[in-house]
């Protein structure tokens, strides 16, 4: 099992982070080691001071596929949920500056907080759906998968072009605008389509 992530999917995220809009899907990558189940506490980690919330969709492949067309990428999900790729910002600043890899500030243990999954079926459409994250109570990201860069298709079809797509792999989408710093003690709940599918407490 393996966790895929896609970056700057929203353009009004990529222009928070002052980063150019990309032509294709940037990928990186998490260990299994990095899940959080749902109702599992985050704790801070010791190494950040500048640790960060970014929601996003998360889709679960039901089928193994490799160079998988577009045109067929809906039939590799079944279910879909929220997740918060946990950042250490300023671990990630430091490793841009030296132009080393970050997955230290990505992919570290409990970086993929993963919601409950809800089932689709093969008609369901992933292109329209929206999705929120609270803090403490008060929104801090409102996003709709209609303002990605890359649908859920696309990225299927571009991953499954370098990596082998597994049963039981999750992906990642990509977060829109609004990430932001979290602390000891602080809730964060996130919610698809009004109903809430994650909660996580940061201690």
């Amino acid at each position: 099992m393996k966790i895929i992530c896609v970056g700057r999917n929203y353009a009004d995220h990529a222009k928070e982070l002052k980063n150019e809009l990309p032509s294709e899907p940037v990928l990186f990558m998490k260990p299994k080691s990095a899940m959080l189940l749902p109702h599992k506490p985050l704790y801070y980690p010791e190494f950040t001071d500048d640790l960060h919330y970014e929601c996003e969709l998360v889709i679960r492949i039901c089928k193994n596929g490799k160079y998988i067309q577009e045109r067929f990428a809906h039939k590799y999900y079944d279910a879909i949920t929220l997740g918060i790729d946990f950042t250490a910002r300023d671990i990630q600043r430091q490793q841009q500056q030296k132009g080393l890899p970050w997955e230290i500030a990505k992919a570290f243990d409990g970086s993929a907080a993963v919601g409950e999954m809800r089932p689709v079926n093969l008609e369901d459409d992933l292109s329209n759906l929206s999705f929120s994250l609270e803090k403490n109570g008060e929104i801090v990201q409102e996003g709709n998968t209609a303002d990605m860069i890359f649908s859920v298709r696309r990225i299927i079809e571009y991953a499954s072009n370098f990596f082998t797509l597994n049963i039981g792999d999750l992906i990642f989408t990509g977060t829109p605008a609004g990430v932001g710093p979290v602390n000891v003690h602080d809730k964060l709940d996130a919610y698809l389509m009004g109903e809430r599918v994650l909660s996580v407490e940061v201690r």
